[in-house]
């Protein structure tokens, strides 16, 4: 399996000390030493890095490190290949255009015998993940040719991901830049930090940071993780078929799924 990383928050935040207790795991202390990525939202523009090499060995992964950017949505992902070559083109997160804004979609899971009728988006690679990208575009196309509010289009994406869940394994984020959604099949966890801030200590390194230093009372900032990368902080788990809308560090909206 892979795993993945999420951060919404109110101010343009970096994500250096989650993305340094995530990379350990890419052939670390874990095993997803099958390629990484992340990507930065900046207003309408989308930084893009990966690497099909393991992310605890990526001299990527270390540019990443010591070049803190800001964003105030991020979606990140390790990978243990299960369908597909390790190569670039496998490689999450993955992206498309959809009404004028950059689509970013990162997936944990497999889905068995998942075949789509692909319409206008098509996989470049050959993974399960990048075909249930490019399916639920093509339903949200096909729903609303034009622009509507992610309220309405929140019905679409809970059932494709519900469907999806049907075939197997399907954790994901998803994000326009504007909104972050996440959907639990099997395992997330998330947590929020606003003020008071503290230290918080990573699991996988011995890196400990004290956000009180790092931050002003104002800032909401949301991890959303397959793993808890803290080991001195409470985080939520997400129960099977729960999904959740945030924005801007806030939920905006999350739901339960049936078995």
């Amino acid at each position: 399996m892979c795993e993945l990383l999420g951060m919404s928050a109110n101010v343009p935040t970096d994500i250096v000390f989650s993305f340094t207790g995530l990379m350990q795991r890419g052939g670390g202390t874990g095993p997803h030493r099958d390629g990484w990525g992340i990507a930065f939202y900046e207003g309408r523009g989308l930084r893009l890095f990966q690497d099909p090499a393991a992310s605890v060995d990526s001299e990527v992964a270390r540019l990443v490190q010591r070049y803190p950017i800001k964003s105030e949505t991020v979606i990140g992902h390790i990978r243990q290949a299960n369908v597909g070559r390790v190569c670039l083109a496998n490689t999450h997160p993955f992206v498309r255009e959809l009404w004028g804004r950059n689509w970013c979609f990162a997936h944990n899971g497999q889905l068995a015998g998942f075949a789509p009728r692909f319409d206008f988006y098509r996989p470049v690679g050959d993974t399960d993940s990048e075909a249930a990208f490019c399916d639920l575009l093509n339903r949200v196309r096909g729903a609303f040719p034009e622009p509507v509010p992610v309220e309405v289009l929140l019905p679409v994406l809970v059932q494709a991901a519900q469907e999806y869940r049907g075939k197997g394994v399907f954790n994901c984020l998803l994000s326009d830049g504007d909104w972050l959604f996440c959907f639990c099949s099997t395992k997330l966890a998330q947590i929020t930090r606003r003020a008071p801030f503290g230290p918080a200590r990573l699991k996988d390194v011995d890196v400990t940071v004290d956000f009180q230093a790092e931050t002003t009372p104002n800032d909401v900032v949301t991890v959303i993780a397959t793993e808890p990368l803290t080991d001195n902080e409470r985080w939520n788990l997400l129960r099977p078929g729960e999904w959740s809308l945030w924005r801007r560090g806030e939920r905006i909206a999350q739901g339960q799924m049936g078995e």
